[in-house]
């Protein structure tokens, strides 16, 4: 069942309205359109007065539809920095693509209208998702949340197949003798990539070959003294 109160962005200069459903303890979320921060603040400040219960704040702007351009998403940074409190968005605009930047960007809710036909008369219908956009909606989310990973950046599995392709080595440009001091125009630079790479030639440059080296062959560290 869902839990939280809803407050659309008419309410947001409401104060009493605010402190008397905050003072009920249910958790509230509080959509900010047509409001700067001094107001989201002092809305905050009521709710947090008459008891403090959890608050979700959506950016939003109250037109319908909206145009993308005057979305501003990066407000909702601003909102989570300025509050410490999870932060969304409520999506006035036509089509998906805006509530998906939004759920890039951090959004931890995403409001969106749903209708059955867009056609109905209405301000909202417009604006509105239908069934099978609802549905993509959703799928879309859900993958862009797996997409945003942990943040730590480290090859994938499915990468290490590739690097050994696409990364290069260091490879024998001739046949070279054992005992041959290495001089850069001995040591080539060409793929695969499961050799050397090509990021230690400095340090293998003035070795000496332990062993025979056929033209193309891969270095290693066993093959040089």
């Amino acid at each position: 069942m869902f839990r939280h109160t809803k407050f659309p962005s008419g309410e947001i200069t409401n104060h009493p309205y605010l402190a008397h459903i905050a003072r009920k303890g249910k958790p509230i979320i509080l959509s900010t359109g047509m409001s700067g921060l001094g107001e989201v603040e002092a809305a905050v400040q009521a709710i947090a007065a008459a008891g403090a219960p959890p608050l979700v704040l959506l950016h939003c702007v109250s037109q319908y539809p909206a145009p993308p351009e005057e979305l501003n998403l990066r407000a909702m940074h601003t909102l989570e920095a300025a509050f410490d409190v999870p932060v969304g968005f409520s999506d006035h605009t036509e089509g998906i693509e805006m509530a998906l930047v939004a759920v890039a960007l951090g959004a931890a809710v995403i409001e969106k209208h749903f209708t059955l036909d867009r056609s109905l008369p209405g301000p909202d219908h417009r604006a509105s998702l239908e069934p099978d956009e609802l549905r993509r909606l959703a799928d879309g989310m859900q993958r862009v949340k797996i997409a945003l990973g942990d943040g730590r950046k480290l090859p994938t599995t499915s990468e290490r197949n590739t690097a050994e392709v696409a990364r290069k080595s260091l490879v024998a440009a001739i046949d070279i003798p054992a005992g041959t001091i290495l001089k850069a125009e001995l040591v080539a630079i060409r793929r695969p990539g499961t050799g050397l790479p090509p990021a230690m030639r400095d340090q293998l440059i003035g070795r000496i070959t332990a062993k025979a080296l056929a033209a193309g062959q891969l270095f290693s560290w066993e093959d040089i003294e």
